[in-house]
């Protein structure tokens, strides 16, 4: 199945090294007719980092979405009972964000959004970005492994040397990955 036409929601957490390459697949989603809802965790919101400065990563995701973004949480969560969504994409995934979603804790627009559209029984696509996803998160995203209506944008080491613990989804994969969630299924191989 094929994104044109399709609602998704995107959800960017605090993985911040990590935005420049999930918003370059947000403009390929939108190129290819997705008709996006942007979602910011707080993070994301207020903290200008050496990667950026909040309002210009907020002012380029509504640029290329067209829409405004959804900050909070009382915003997030109509997503789930207005069916808004056909699928939501968590572009960076942190480790916190990460492990709020396997132990069932929504204390963001972020997790919000997660838990408002999971409700309605479809897919949620996940593209990590973690430190610890070899360590203290391993957990977690063992527990989102085998949690239905969860994908994941297939993942890896990405500097084994001096950050052995660290893994990242190849965010070039974004989109195959949300076509085989539309379908139900999850791409392969998911360790690359």
């Amino acid at each position: 199945m094929n994104v044109n036409n399709k609602k998704i929601g995107v959800a960017i957490t605090g993985s911040f090294c990590t935005i420049q390459d999930a918003i370059i697949e947000f403009e390929r989603l939108v190129f290819l007719g997705a008709d996006i809802t942007p979602i910011l965790s707080n993070s994301v919101a207020i903290i200008n980092s050496r990667f950026g400065r909040a309002e210009d990563i907020k002012k380029r995701i509504e640029l290329i979405t067209g829409k405004e973004c959804i900050e909070t949480i009382v915003d997030a969560e109509p997503l789930g009972p207005k069916k808004a969504l056909d699928l939501v994409l968590v572009a960076p995934c942190t480790g916190n964000t990460l492990g709020k979603i396997a132990n069932g804790i929504t204390d963001t627009s972020v997790t919000m959004a997660v838990k408002a559209h999971l409700r309605n029984q479809k897919p949620v696509v996940l593209a990590i970005a973690t430190n610890d996803g070899l360590a203290a998160s391993a957990k977690n995203l063992g527990v989102l492994l085998n949690t239905k209506n969860i994908y994941f944008v297939p993942f890896g080491q990405d500097d084994s040397e001096n950050k052995p613990t660290s893994l990242v989804a190849r965010f070039g994969l974004i989109v195959p990955a949300i076509e085989y969630a539309l379908d139900g299924k999850q791409i392969e191989p998911i360790l690359v």
